[in-house]
């Protein structure tokens, strides 16, 4: 008698199956790595886009004759006629009152320019037969101090102000500020606005209007 074949399933392992896991250590450095390298790419493209960076620099006051503009004040000397001697300042308009010729221009002269305009003036209309006038600054028009510095606002220029020193009249950086350079904006001769980058020794002029920057990070 012939025994049918006995049919033996497949070897099977009844273990459960056991799910291995990355030891953390050894996953960590490359996490940390990679944070690492998106940091350090994401602080220069930050760094690449701060506030004010893509200016450029404001090239350094002309060291010629000093140019009046609205806001300065004046002292006019008409020699031996104290009535045509006066303080005066320049308007916004850019015109100073002067008694008995009325509005003289005066912005972007210096001021030998506007004593010659004065005595010309006088001299045409009769006034006095040789006027001789001469003008001198008494106090230059403020500068501007804005955004990240304790008190932004309005100070008195002072000859040979920098960066640094209107800074200082303001109370200082705050914690958020970029204190290696500042935009400005600065009247050209012509009494065009332009603006640009400076350094913190940088020389200003009056008038001026700096702007502190907030740094990203």
């Amino acid at each position: 008698m012939m025994t049918a074949p006995t049919h033996r399933p497949p070897h099977t392992d009844c273990r459960p199956a056991i799910r291995r896991r990355a030891h953390p250590h050894r996953a960590r450095p490359h996490r940390t790595r990679l944070g690492a390298g998106m940091l350090v790419v994401a602080l220069s493209v930050l760094g690449g886009c701060a506030p004010g960076s893509d200016l450029a620099p404001l090239p350094p006051p002309a060291s010629t004759a000093y140019r009046l503009g609205a806001g300065d004040q004046l002292r006019v000397l008409t020699y031996n006629d104290l009535q045509l001697s006066n303080t005066f300042t320049v308007g916004d308009n850019g015109q100073i009152a002067f008694p008995l010729i009325g509005s003289v221009a005066a912005a972007g002269l210096t001021t030998h320019d506007l004593a010659s305009t004065i005595a010309g003036r006088l001299s045409s209309s009769g006034i006095l037969t040789h006027p001789s006038v001469s003008v001198e600054i008494v106090q230059y028009r403020p500068i501007f101090v804005l955004g990240e510095v304790a008190h932004p606002g309005q100070y008195p220029y002072m000859p040979g102000m920098t960066t640094l020193s209107a800074v200082a009249l303001a109370g200082g950086y705050t914690y958020r500020a970029i204190t290696d350079y500042a935009g400005d904006v600065r009247s050209d001769p012509g009494g065009h606005a332009v603006e640009g980058r400076v350094k913190r020794d940088s020389m200003l002029q009056p008038g001026d209007v700096i702007t502190i920057y907030e740094r990203y990070f």
